[in-house]
């Protein structure tokens, strides 16, 4: 087992991934995937804001079709640059930041928002498709609060904000 697939086996063990939504769908005990649901999905507030920082249109489009389907608003940045005055500007509840970016990367505009008093305390989660950049990012883990490996879903959009509820349904650092 190489260095990465210990740090994902360890990380999918934290926060396991939810199997795609399939009402028809059966597991292998022959139960409807709809069934296996044990508690309802904890959603934040309606009117949470999230800031959605990747280069590609795609993955923006994607994610805020995801998020403003259960009420929360998005603002969208194509760049680490702009990502941060964005969230100095309107200080959103959640942070999605991808790591491979034009300029500067998703590790020092990390760096840049845990080191400002205004975006300090936002719960950062870390997007990437690069395998290297994966694994600079278990190795450094230099602030941010979950990751996430492109591609994902639906499920596993809300499995991450998931952990980052607290009691009242607001997303909190869980350190916090």
């Amino acid at each position: 087992m190489t260095k990465l697939e210990s740090l994902l086996s360890l990380f999918r063990k934290r926060v396991p991934a939810s199997p795609a939504f399939d009402p028809g769908a059966e597991d292998a005990s022959n139960k409807p995937l709809v069934e296996r649901r044990k508690n309802e999905r904890r959603n934040a507030l309606k009117g949470s804001r999230a800031l959605l920082i990747d280069d590609s249109k795609t993955v923006v489009i994607s994610l805020r079709k995801i998020l403003v389907s259960t009420g929360y608003v998005t603002f969208e940045a194509f760049d680490a640059e702009s990502g941060i005055e964005l969230a100095r500007a309107e200080s959103p509840d959640v942070i999605f930041l991808d790591i491979v970016l034009p300029g500067m990367n998703g590790f020092a505009a990390l760096r840049a928002l845990r080191r400002d008093p205004l975006t300090k305390d936002i719960p950062i989660i870390m997007i990437s498709s690069n395998e290297q950049a994966t694994e600079q990012f278990y190795g450094d883990r230099i602030g941010a609060d979950d990751f996430m490996k492109k591609p994902f879903g639906r499920e596993e959009v809300f499995a991450r904000l998931e952990r980052l509820l607290d009691e009242d349904l607001q997303l909190r650092r869980p350190d916090q």
